[in-house]
């Protein structure tokens, strides 16, 4: 007998009992009972009956905010929902992050459900846990072929399985398979990474939301023509070849309410007393256990998946603590983590030298709405900084390119008059080719001008398939050129900004508010404008280390040299050399002051893998040694990377033979403060917009109530308990029976009394 079978003889058989019971109560005067029986029965459904995973919904404005809809003949079926919950826990310089994805069907299908979402571009993942009632499956590290054919064999098989796959180093995929009618499935995720230091200010950032991608048309192609083939060949000409897999549906706002709710919890112990703790872009509730502890909440418990949450932290003294020093023992080799702040030194006497500064704005359609206006204000703020020795350009781009003046000018008020008409007068809307316009900024026609500081200031939301094109044009284009990014927006590709600022030898800039323009371009400047530290060194007096990064960045105003290393024994110290403008500058760290730190041997895997991205792009190596080392860094310390992934799979088969399995690719929101047609053109006739945009938070709430867990995971797995609201309209429809019960009762001795 099926489910739906099942279902309604459960029914029937009720229907009848209470019909009975009624006639009965009738005729014996107590009629008053029918109403606790009539609320009783209508709350007595299955937790997920088969009519209720299939109730038809006529028309979308009658589906909750935050459902995700499939048309049928007869009208639209609630789908397979989605809900979040991250958990974040600062310890002094890195961060614990765990991030749980509820996964609900409740339609009578069997799904299978895809998710792509960020990460932190420097985040380590090594962990996959998979819920299935009260079975938890932990994930092993696999090639990444093999997961993919573990994964596959046991969808294939009826078994639940879980893969996590990285499409990009801030891009991750979830496929879950054989979730079953009414099921709930839990797969959570756990990472390392260290936390973002600037001056006297701390913070971490976790990307909610992946933005739609621009991919390009191909530049090049190239041909494939085999000896057997008779002449024929073909040509293999796509900058993007996973584009499917970076571009999942973005949900129309005037057509949908947000979706994927999501709840945010930080414990930071900051290992300091702490100042100003606060969130730019969402309002948190704070707990203050002590001086040094903080716990932060959302204030809504819950906000739509449509922009990156932020969180900044200072130190109650006025000024941050200058060096960090942390240390872990694995296996048979100690991990070393630094952090080392520059100090400020102001350039000497003499004159500054001149700069030559190329501006480039990106006004394509996915800068509309408030990113357009923010980037503009950047600019304008950038030009009223200029000196008057100094001179400019302005390139903007969308899918065509305008460069203001032929070569670039003096900074006097005409130009910069003339420049600042011409950003003000821009409008976004086309698509993003990035890579003419980086190669415009980087064309250098004095020709190395020693005299001359040359840098490239580029004002982007990032939001391109094509990253690795960008990255080799910085690399051979670079030149004395120093590339700074500001990124624009709610959710820019981070990896994009921070890679391309790292190649050009630059730094990078997120501007998330206009309120935050004056603040964020200041600090811009101020490293423009003030000496590097360059010509960095390190020297480890006793051990023998491996040093990440190997090759290490110039350092701008405020900026911490973050060093990760691999010792053979923790003994010594370490010395830091450099030079501030004209000024030589050194430090000495003895070793055996370091704290202990927690996670840190995943930092160093992390950044050694990025250093074997970063040589492969310069060619420094070649392809095949490059994913030699990044292979054997990931099975070893176990992270998922562009070739391993983790996956799960459950051993008991619950998918019934023969039953099929329909994929389910869950959508995303459009990040906060854009503009959808600008996106993706013009929409038809619509009807009204929803009035109020917020997260339907009923089924993160109600999915991520606690309840007691096994002992033996009290402390690694806290996860939550499925349910639906059935229950509770079972318990209220008894409540009223229990009070119709009493009030016939009454009755009944009042009668008797007379």
């Amino acid at each position: 007998m099926t489910i739906c079978d099942d279902t309604q003889s459960i029914h029937r058989l009720a229907l009848l009992r209470i019909v009975k019971l009624l006639l009965f109560f009738v005729m014996q005067g107590i009629a008053v009972i029918l109403v606790g029986f009539v609320a009783l029965f209508v709350s007595f459904e299955p937790v997920w009956s088969a009519e209720n995973l299939q109730a038809t919904i006529t028309k979308p404005s009658e589906a909750r905010s935050g459902s995700l809809l499939f048309k049928t003949d007869d009208g639209y079926v609630d789908a397979t929902r989605l809900g979040v919950d991250v958990d974040l826990t600062v310890s002094g310089p890195t961060i614990r992050a765990r991030v749980t994805q509820i996964f609900r069907n409740p339609t009578q299908d069997w799904v299978e459900a895809t998710y792509v979402y960020p990460l932190s571009a420097g985040g380590a993942v090594d962990t996959l846990k998979m819920v299935v009632g009260d079975r938890v499956i932990v994930g092993d590290i696999k090639e990444r072929q093999q997961a993919k054919v573990i994964y596959e064999q046991a969808r294939a098989a009826g078994r639940k399985a879980a893969l996590t796959e990285q499409e990009r180093p801030d891009i991750f995929t979830n496929s879950v398979a054989n979730i079953g009618p009414g099921e709930t499935v839990l797969v959570q995720i756990e990472y390392q990474e260290p936390v973002h230091q600037s001056g006297d200010e701390f913070s971490l950032r976790v990307p909610l939301v992946v933005a739609p991608r621009y991919n390009p048309a191909p530049i090049v192609q190239s041909v494939d023509m085999r000896a057997d083939n008779g002449g024929w060949g073909s040509t293999s000409s796509d900058p993007v070849p996973d584009r499917d897999r970076i571009t999942p549906e973005v949900l129309d706002p005037a057509l949908h309410g947000p979706v994927n709710p999501t709840s945010i919890t930080v414990h930071l112990n900051a290992g300091f007393p702490l100042g100003e703790v606060k969130s730019p872009f969402h309002a948190v509730k704070i707990e203050s256990p002590d001086s040094t502890t903080r716990v932060i909440r959302l204030a809504d418990g819950q906000v739509p998946a449509d922009r990156d949450f932020e969180l900044t932290w200072k130190p109650a003294a006025e000024k941050a603590p200058s060096v960090g020093l942390f240390r872990e023992h694995v296996g048979n080799a100690d991990y070393l983590l630094a952090f080392v702040t520059p100090p400020t030194v102001e350039q000497a006497e003499r004159k500054p030298l001149p700069r030559e500064v190329i501006f480039v704005i990106d006004n394509s359609g996915s800068m509309g709405g408030t990113s357009i206006t923010q980037a503009k204000a950047s600019l304008i703020f950038g030009l009223s900084r200029l000196q008057p020795n100094d001179r400019f350009n302005v390139i903007r781009f969308d899918h065509t390119m305008d460069v203001l003046f032929p070569d670039s000018v003096s900074a006097d008020a005409g130009h910069i008059g003339q420049a600042t008409s011409f950003v003000n007068a821009l409008q976004a809307s086309g698509g993003t080719e990035m890579v003419p316009a980086m190669r415009a900024a980087l064309t250098d026609n004095a020709h190395g001008d020693s005299n001359t500081l040359r840098q490239v200031v580029f004002l982007t939301d990032g939001e391109i398939g094509n990253e690795q094109q960008l990255f080799e044009t910085i690399t051979a284009m670079r030149g004395r050129s120093r590339v700074f990014m500001v990124g624009i927006g709610s959710a820019p590709n981070t990896y994009l900004m921070t890679r391309a600022a790292e190649l050009g030898r630059g730094a990078y800039t997120h501007i998330g508010s206009v309120d935050q323009v004056e603040e964020r371009m200041r600090g811009l400047f101020a490293k423009l404008e003030n000496p590097a530290v360059t010509g960095l060194a390190v020297k480890f007096s006793s051990a023998s280390a491996d040093i990440a990064p190997a090759i290490l960045p110039d350092l701008y105003r405020d900026e911490p040299l973050v060093l990760a290393a691999k010792l053979d024994k923790l003994q010594g110290s370490v010395e830091i050399k450099g030079r501030i403008g004209d000024r030589p500058w050194t430090v000495t760290l003895p070793l055996a002051n370091a704290a202990e730190g927690k996670g840190l041997s995943k930092l160093w895997a992390r950044r050694k893998i990025s250093d074997a991205e970063v040589a492969r792009t310069t060619r420094q190596i070649s392809p095949d040694e490059a994913d030699k080392a990044i292979l054997a860094l990931a099975l070893q310390h176990q992270l998922v990377t562009r070739l391993t992934s983790l996956v799960a799979v459950d051993k008991t088969p619950s998918r019934p033979e023969g039953t099929p399995l329909k994929l389910t690719d869950l959508p995303l929101n459009l990040p906060a403060g854009w503009d959808f047609e600008k996106v993706f053109g013009e929409r038809p006739q619509l009807p009204k917009p929803p009035a109020e945009r917020r997260a339907d938070a009923s089924d993160l709430q109600t999915a991520m109530a606690k309840r007691p867990q096994p002992a033996i995971m009290a402390d690694t797995v806290r996860l939550p308990k499925t349910a639906t609201d059935a229950e509770l309209k079972m318990i209220a429809g008894s409540i009223l029976l229990m009070l119709s019960l009493l009030l016939s009762l009454t009755n009944r001795r009042r009668r008797l009394a007379r």
